[in-house]
């Protein structure tokens, strides 16, 4: 038995269907915490590789990953909770110190570059404490289209969609879905003008 191969884990549970159909769940089953023991040990893996040895460090990403696109990157250390849960397209790149909360789907989409420090983070919480000290909560998707370049620090909150060609600069917090094709920056991100012939 391989404790970081999926097939080897215990079976799908109820927690982690209503997870990630976006409703409320609470995170400590055994599936789950199966699923993030996994994850951590895969990245620990990752971080402990020569930092020349990128064929490795490029297989236990596809490992550890949804799915990973051909030239695919991403760049220790990073952190993420289930790491099944995230998708990156073909040459995106996801620079240093990355942090992927993927309780539900995180989508990179082709040729995507993330600067180094950037959060994509799905994971809810009730805003009442009361009702957060009861431990449920959710996740929203979080989407960034082809061509997408977030700069380094960004923060983009859960249920973002970014358009495809958008640039956030950096240290921006995204907390809306940002259109194709534009400039944006700011806490919170804002848009400033359209992506054009003068940025080439």
């Amino acid at each position: 038995m391989d404790p970081d191969d999926l097939a080897d884990l215990p079976p799908p549970s109820e927690m982690e269907r209503r997870m990630l159909a976006g409703e409320r769940y609470l995170a400590g089953d055994e599936r789950l915490s199966a699923l993030w023991a996994r994850a951590q040990r895969l990245s620990r893996r990752i971080e402990a590789l020569d930092p020349a040895d990128h064929d490795a460090r490029l297989a236990l990403e596809a490992r550890l990953f949804g799915s990973f696109g051909p030239g695919a990157s991403v760049l220790p250390p990073f952190r993420c909770d289930y790491g099944v849960n995230v998708h990156l397209g073909a040459n995106a790149f996801v620079n240093f110190g990355a942090v992927l909360l993927d309780v539900v789907r995180i989508d990179v989409g082709d040729d995507c570059q993330l600067g180094p420090g950037v959060q994509l983070l799905t994971a809810a919480h009730p805003i009442d404490p009361e009702v957060r000290r009861t431990r449920w909560e959710w996740g929203e998707p979080i989407v960034l289209e082809r061509d997408v370049w977030l700069g380094g620090g960004v923060i983009v909150l859960p249920g973002v969609t970014i358009g495809a060609g958008t640039v956030v600069g950096a240290g921006a917090v995204v907390t809306k879905d940002l259109p194709p094709g534009v400039v944006a920056a700011g806490n919170p991100a804002r848009v400033l003008r359209g992506v054009g012939p003068q940025d080439r």
